[in-house]
């Protein structure tokens, strides 16, 4: 199963949970509000979940196995970082005063 897209949906530098992302694999299933959230020391991928009645969250869809995941945190924290410069570089651009 390969990645066939990551979309950045939201960025928010303002707390612990930075981005919302939407995953494709193999132009044919998606995954939407998989998160990058601020650990202790670095950041890491929080897969869609919800609350169960007990209080606890449960993933809604995961990887099955290590590889799976490293595969899909590193593409997934590479994207983030990539729209952060992007998004870094339009900011610093200043305004056209001709327009």
């Amino acid at each position: 199963m390969d990645i066939t897209d990551i979309r950045i949906r939201k960025i928010n530098l303002e707390s612990k949970m930075k981005a919302i992302v939407s995953v494709t694999f193999d132009n044919a299933l998606v995954v939407h509000d998989i998160k990058v959230i601020e650990g202790a020391d670095k950041l890491f991928v929080a897969m869609p979940s919800r609350k169960t009645p007990e209080g606890e969250y449960k993933d809604i869809a995961h990887p099955i196995n290590s590889e799976m995941r490293d595969a899909l945190e590193t593409s997934i924290l590479e994207k983030y970082q990539s729209a952060l410069l992007t998004e870094t570089e339009q900011a610093e651009v200043p305004a056209d005063p001709t327009v």
